[in-house]
């Protein structure tokens, strides 16, 4: 059975890659359509705009954990997040930017148009239906920190856990956009060139937390334990 302690970890990758978030996707909160009765309709609004960012992130975690699930049953799950984390360790030393090397290949850069135009014309309709859209769309926009937390799910080895995994970092991600969203632009530019800077520390510092989940080091909370004589004999029946 897939242990859930680990899950914690996603709440952290969302609320570190917030900051991120603000920097690339902080021009849709803004943009965000203002023209309601009430202050109550315009929170709600944004309510809206950032629960549907999160049920993107959960759709996906849920896709990214069933591959993570076929990983398991065939016993390579340690191994998977051993190899992930070395891949993000990669990335954050060689500042390998995963987001431009994405936006360049012809299907990404089709389907990121697609969504960008999509994005555009719900910006321009002015009900409280279309925010929810919005932010689902917003969740499939390029994002380093969605890619570190898709990995997570992998190694959560369940649909569940994979969705689970993907909604709470979509929740960590929640307090900074809402208030982006509600007071405007929050941090300086300044201060969002620093949190970017920091990107490849933070990185580095979930890279580890993979690998040392991967080492199955019976540690509660940052490496549980795991059955692989329970994996193994689920591969038997």
């Amino acid at each position: 059975m897939i242990q859930t302690e680990y899950l914690w970890t996603a709440f952290i990758i969302g609320l570190a890659g917030s900051f991120h978030c603000v920097g690339m996707c902080g021009p849709i909160a803004l943009a965000l359509p203002t023209n309601f009765n009430s202050g109550f309709q315009i929170t709600f609004s944004r309510i809206l705009y950032n629960l549907g960012r999160i049920f993107t992130y959960a759709m996906l975690g849920a896709v990214f954990g069933l591959f993570g699930k076929a990983f398991a049953l065939a016993g390579f799950q340690q191994a998977i997040s051993i190899a992930l984390g070395v891949l993000l360790l990669a990335m954050a030393l060689f500042s390998i930017n995963l987001e431009s090397n994405f936006i360049t290949i012809p299907f990404f850069v089709k389907f990121n148009g697609f969504i960008k135009s999509k994005l555009g014309k719900l910006l321009k309709v002015n009900k409280q239906s279309s925010l929810f859209f919005i932010g689902a769309l917003n969740g499939f926009l390029p994002c380093g920190f969605v890619y570190v937390g898709l990995v997570g799910a992998i190694t959560t080895g369940t649909v569940i856990n994979g969705a689970l995994y993907m909604a709470l970092f979509g929740l960590g991600t929640f307090p900074l956009m809402f208030a982006t969203s509600m007071l405007g632009s929050i941090l300086s530019i300044k201060t969002r060139n620093l949190f970017r800077k920091l990107t490849p520390a933070m990185f580095i510092l979930f890279a580890c937390l993979f690998i040392i989940r991967g080492l199955n080091l019976g540690i509660p909370y940052l490496s549980p334990q795991i059955n692989t004589t329970d994996v193994g004999a689920a591969k038997c029946h």
